[in-house]
């Protein structure tokens, strides 16, 4: 894939996440936002009704006590007739019901105990009415007042009386103590009842306040400073003023706001999360198959190199045999067929180095094993490339601790797992190859410890040297031969005798390899 097509794409994908993630965070927020504001219009509208409920008790509870005291005790003091109209009209006949009410105010002087104030007596007025109807013709006037100009309602009696003492409560119930008026079982069991009945299950804490200062109605666990606080006027006069507010904690709040949301908002929730997860899998799936591109590519262009020169080798042997003047002298001739093998050699070794890794993928490796001494499988290694060493002005130390050495294992394989270590020793080390090789004894395992005094590795390439056709990259040059196969196949190798290898390195200063295996007995 075109390398800024692919940056496209990565791109694309991620603001697409990222705005799917926007939008369900948006959705959730407006949501949580939406319910909270439905709590608040909700918890307000509780308040509200608890207030009237509690003002209307009041109310009721003088009225009935007023209504049963003996008005033959009572003074008459005054008597008023107010008169109160209403209109209706018949439109098949086009005739206007006119209709008056006459109410006969009598002011009587109460005894003021009822409403436990300290004057003798309180003033109050009787209504008694009387209702005429008269039928006004369309357009006549009567009484000097039009039809279409006379007040259209009617009035009960009880209304009126409640009315009246509405307002006489008013004045004289303010100055009363608030406890008096109101106790915290009633106001505790009107929320409560409220509460249930709007079906919202919340705890709550309340306190009555006046002008500003807490009065002694009031819960245990009452905060003024929670912050799900809503307060009404309580006691207010006709003018909606008040010297009292009702103020409530809704502890559950948050709770029954969420409660609404919460299961919209985890499928939502693990539904991005599904998603961020198939995006993250997806971008590394595409992330490793470039890189494994890449690998690839190197290793065929390696392979490539690897081949080109020995083949390039061999066919300039194969004419110069061909010359008359060089078939004729035998040395020569026998030179030139050793280069030819010794390629021909270097490419199957290659080839097998491909077959080997194969092999071992599909689990069609046969490895015999069989009873052999670590130490000696060491020494037919090292006298594989000792000669390379030497010619290269270098030595190969063996450092032998390890006082049990008996492992089961393929000797061919194994053989070729440390000529593989020692061979990766010897090309990363630019000056003359210093190599010295350890072993000991750990419980039950051997420890064997190849350590060279090379260019070393960075972190990053320590933990992708075991990787097949990985190789780490200095550009485009490539002053170090291999196609990356060597140490993927001598991993694998290792841990199919139980095994584990290991690399510790520092940059320009060594490598060290290290593999464990289990002991026999």
């Amino acid at each position: 894939m075109n390398k800024k097509l692919f940056f496209l794409l990565v791109v694309l994908m991620s603001l697409s996440l990222i705005g799917i993630i926007f939008v369900q965070g948006y959705w959730i927020k407006t949501t949580i936002d939406d319910k909270e504001q439905q709590f608040s219009h909700e918890a307000k509208q509780v308040l509200l009704k608890v207030s009237e409920e509690i003002q209307n008790r009041e109310l009721e509870s003088y009225w009935f006590r007023f209504d049963s005291i003996d008005k033959n005790n009572s003074s008459l003091k005054g008597i008023t007739l107010t008169e109160y109209f209403s209109m209706d009209r018949d439109k098949l006949k086009n005739e206007d019901f006119f209709q008056s009410e006459s109410f006969l105010e009598e002011d009587y002087k109460v005894s003021s105990g009822f409403l436990n104030a300290d004057e003798d007596s309180i003033q109050f007025t009787k209504l008694i009415n009387k209702r005429v109807t008269n039928i006004v013709k369309n357009n006549i006037e009567g009484r000097g007042v039009s039809a279409q100009q006379q007040i259209e309602r009617m009035v009960r009696m009880k209304d009126v009386e409640k009315e009246s003492l509405r307002r006489l409560i008013g004045g004289v119930a303010e100055k009363l103590p608030i406890h008096t008026r109101v106790s915290e079982e009633t106001i505790e069991s009107l929320i409560d009842k409220e509460l249930r009945r709007r079906d919202i299950k919340s705890e709550f804490e309340f306190a009555v306040f006046n002008n500003s200062i807490e009065t002694n109605l009031s819960s245990d666990n009452f905060s003024l400073d929670h912050p799900a606080t809503y307060g009404v006027p309580l006691f207010t006069d006709p003018g909606g003023n008040s010297n009292y507010r009702l103020v409530v904690n809704f502890m559950g709040k948050k709770e029954v706001v969420l409660s609404s949301v919460i299961l919209m908002a985890a499928l939502s929730i693990i539904l991005t999360l599904i998603i961020v997860i198939a995006y993250s899998s997806a971008l590394s799936q595409l992330i490793k198959q470039r890189q494994i591109s890449q690998i690839k590519t190197d290793f065929i262009n390696n392979m490539t190199h690897e081949f080109k020169t020995p083949i390039a080798t061999i066919n300039l042997a194969l004419d110069a045999i061909k010359n008359p003047k060089i078939i004729c002298d035998q040395e020569k001739v026998n030179r030139y067929l050793g280069m030819i093998r010794d390629e021909n050699k270097r490419m199957h070794a290659q080839v097998e180095n491909v077959l080997r890794i194969s092999k071992l993928e599909k689990n069609e490796l046969d490895l015999k094993k069989e009873r052999h001494r670590l130490h000696d499988i060491v020494k037919e290694a090292i006298a594989h490339v000792e000669l390379i060493v030497e010619d290269r002005g270098g030595y190969i130390q063996t450092h032998f601790a390890a006082l049990k050495s008996s492992i089961l294992a393929n000797e061919d394989h194994f053989t070729n797992v440390i000529v593989n270590i020692l061979d990766n020793a010897i090309k990363y080390s630019e000056n003359e190859p210093k190599i010295d090789i350890y072993t000991e004894n750990v419980k039950n395992m051997i420890i064997l410890k190849v350590r060279d005094q090379g260019t070393g590795m960075s972190r990053t390439v320590q933990k992708k040297i075991f990787e097949k056709f990985y190789r780490e990259h200095t550009g485009n040059i490539h002053n170090v031969k291999g196609h990356g196969l060597g140490l993927a196949y001598s991993k694998q190798i290792i841990e199919d005798h139980h095994g584990e290898v290991f690399v510790e390195s520092e940059k320009g200063k060594g490598t060290t390899f290290i593999i464990k295996l289990p002991l026999i007995s």
